[in-house]
């Protein structure tokens, strides 16, 4: 009976909470709802587009409201879209109302191509002859590099300036691995000694392969943000050098205004003043302030009177390739992806594709998917790649038929190489947890793969010729793409990962630009001047997909509150456990900060 009462009380308590989430979503559910019906915004006289990037950037927003819904106690990321981003300050350009724009930074979630390509949104917003005014109480130097191009750029007095350089951190899990007693069978290319995706499994630190090419990529994009800042700021390069030695990051703002890093030291009520001033407001008046998301709600002029016919696709690929079977809006579906072209090759009203890669690459057989489904549409019409932060391994696997390929010169691409994973976990659940197995097979490895046992000889020497033979035809793919021989590609691939600066000169990449100068080359080849886009693939009713999709993003939601800044190698190792096939990616546990 006392066991009975316990059960029954331990019910009633899990009823009450399933009650209570429930009554929490449908308010949120309600409250969406309302938002979804909200009037369109309305911009006032002498408006500031206020810029903070303070949310993470993907390439195009989910439609799905509930994507960034906040529980207490639980905190995640929300999300902002580069489409957003970029429409705004297109936008922003010739709305009168709109007077400048103001960001107000401290860093971004995204990577320096992503960067990149808001930076020259705002040098082409300046044109108009609209002021970009820039100010923060602590900027780091990818927000910096950002920044630079304002018209004025202020530094609380006692703000923070980081700028020391790149550092590129890879993290290894050998070790921890070797406690446990899992050890990860490693099989990848011969020749793909560059290949470091699988090397925080196989070692404590870098090889000299890895450190190499690191060093390599790593340089070329410093040199890049030095030459851009040096053109923004005025200030030689060579001293851009000697003051990141010096590491600005631990001296005082007023040493940083003094090497002409900002305009002035101000408060933010000084700021605020000189906004105030800008816009052409009086004294202590109210500054009429429109974020990105609202300013994106409003409709942009229509340049003609008629509905133009013609289209470009954007079709995007953005995060980790799958199988199709991804149910993330930031990761490739790869059924998805390849009939977003097929639909875009189909449409006659469609004149060219832009596919916009933002890949680190993933499953070989997801690459391969949608290499078919751009290969045949190039054959039929224009389709230019634009790359973001990153388009590596399968990323590039899938760009190499292309039209034309456009990257970003700190574009992370390349890394033309093949790996499989298969832990034996044989001594932790034999030895440290005690668990054993037994099984009856009907032929000689009718058990492989097995994570309970290491591979026999032979069954090395299997995988490995598979390997060898997918990553053969990652190279034919890239050869015949780019117009090159396999033992030319071969010389440059080997898994080895390319800045965009570096690609364009091994002909991995034909020019620079991100997807605005992607859009205004689609329309060159297509041989048309006016045209509509046509975002793919289709994203799906938010509603439909709400209750689909809950269950994971509540626990991602969860795990990410819970871990905070150790959520990503979470994330690494739960792939690495969950992972099948063969895989085209470059490595994931890089950061460069």
């Amino acid at each position: 009976m006392k066991f009975f009462w316990k059960a029954f009380f331990a019910s009633l308590a899990a009823i009450l909470v399933a009650t209570f989430l429930f009554i929490f979503l449908m308010a949120g559910l309600v409250s969406s709802l309302a938002t979804l019906g909200e009037q369109s915004v309305t911009v006032k006289e002498n408006s500031l587009l206020i810029l903070k990037l303070d949310n993470r950037i993907v390439e195009r927003k989910s439609n799905n409201p509930f994507e960034d819904l906040e529980i207490p106690g639980m905190e995640g990321a929300t999300t902002i879209g580069l489409n957003q981003i970029l429409n705004v300050i297109q936008k922003a350009k010739g709305d009168n109302n709109i007077k400048g724009i103001y960001l107000e930074l401290s860093e971004i979630s995204a990577g320096y191509a992503t960067a990149e390509e808001i930076r020259n949104a705002l040098i082409d917003f300046k044109s108009s002859g609209k002021f970009v005014y820039a100010y923060s109480d602590a900027i780091s130097q990818k927000a910096y590099y950002l920044a630079s191009v304002a018209d004025s750029l202020m530094l609380n007095p006692v703000g923070m300036f980081d700028f020391r350089g790149l550092n590129a951190e890879h993290v290894f899990f050998k070790k921890a691995l070797d406690k446990f007693g899992i050890e990860m069978q490693v099989v990848r290319g011969k020749d793909n000694k560059f290949k470091s995706a699988v090397e925080p499994y196989m070692y404590d630190k870098m090889s000299p392969a890895n450190k190499e090419q690191t060093t390599l990529y790593l340089a070329t994009i410093w040199n890049h943000l030095l030459k851009g800042i040096s053109e923004s700021r005025k200030i030689a390069v060579d001293a851009l050098n000697e003051y990141a030695n010096s590491v600005m990051t631990f001296q005082t703002a007023e040493a940083a205004q003094k090497a002409h890093f900002f305009d002035r030291l101000k408060y933010r009520d000084q700021v605020l003043t000189d906004l105030r001033s800008l816009a052409g407001l009086k004294v202590n008046a109210e500054i009429p302030i429109v974020t990105v998301a609202e300013y994106d709600k409003i409709p942009a002029e229509p340049k003609a009177k008629t509905l133009v016919r013609e289209r470009i696709a954007v079709v995007y690929a953005e995060g980790e390739i799958d199988t199709g079977s991804s149910s993330s809006p930031h990761d490739i579906n790869s059924k998805e992806v390849s009939q977003g072209i097929r639909e875009a090759r189909i449409d006659t009203t469609v004149k060219a594709i832009v596919l916009r890669v933002n890949s680190p690459g993933g499953s070989a057989f997801g690459s391969e998917v949608i290499w078919r489904e751009v290969k045949l549409a190039q054959e039929v019409k224009p389709v230019i790649v634009s790359m973001g932060d990153y388009a590596a391994s399968g990323g590039y696997y899938i760009a190499a038929p292309a039209t034309y390929i456009m990257a970003n010169p700190t574009t992370i691409t390349g890394s033309i190489g093949v790996f499989g994973t298969i832990p034996n976990a044989g001594e932790l659940l034999n030895n440290k947890i005690g668990i054993t197995f037994d099984n009856v097979m009907t032929n000689e490895h009718s058990d492989m793969p097995s994570i309970t046992r290491k591979m026999t000889p032979f069954e090395a020497s299997l995988m490995q010729n598979y390997v060898e033979n997918t990553y053969n035809i990652f190279l034919s793919h890239v050869a015949e793409g780019r117009n090159l021989t396999t033992t030319g590609v071969d010389s440059i691939g080997q898994g080895r990962v390319w800045s965009g600066v570096n690609a364009k000169g091994n002909q991995l990449v034909d020019g620079f630009g991100g997807i605005k100068e992607a859009l205004k080359l689609a329309a060159e080849k297509a041989g048309i001047k006016e045209y509509r886009i046509k975002e793919l693939p289709k994203q799906k009713d938010p509603f439909a997909e709400l209750f689909k999709n809950f269950s994971v993003s509540m626990q991602n939601k969860i795990v990410e509150s819970v871990m905070g800044t150790s959520y990503g190698y979470w994330k690494e190792l739960s792939r690495e456990a969950n992972s099948r096939g063969i895989y085209t990616r470059m490595p994931f546990n890089v950061e460069i900060n």
